[in-house]
């Protein structure tokens, strides 16, 4: 089936599907790096905000014990 374009073309239907989905395809790939790059980002937050935690606690218990 093919349909008739303002310019004179015709493009058929499967074409308008491929480039539909390739459209689609690379906006979702976009989207999935951004979001996996947020949960890195949440991980080394995580575990920074304990060693924090961990250093903070070990200097405070040394500095309450000296005379």
């Amino acid at each position: 089936m093919l349909r008739p374009l303002p310019s004179g073309r015709t493009v058929s239907r499967m074409l308008i599907l491929v480039i539909v989905l390739i459209v689609l395809w690379i906006i979702l790939a976009i989207v999935g790096f951004a979001i996996k790059g947020l949960l890195w980002l949440g991980i080394i937050g995580i575990v920074l905000v304990l060693a924090t935690i961990a250093i903070g606690a070990i200097r405070r218990r040394s500095s309450t014990k000296k005379p």
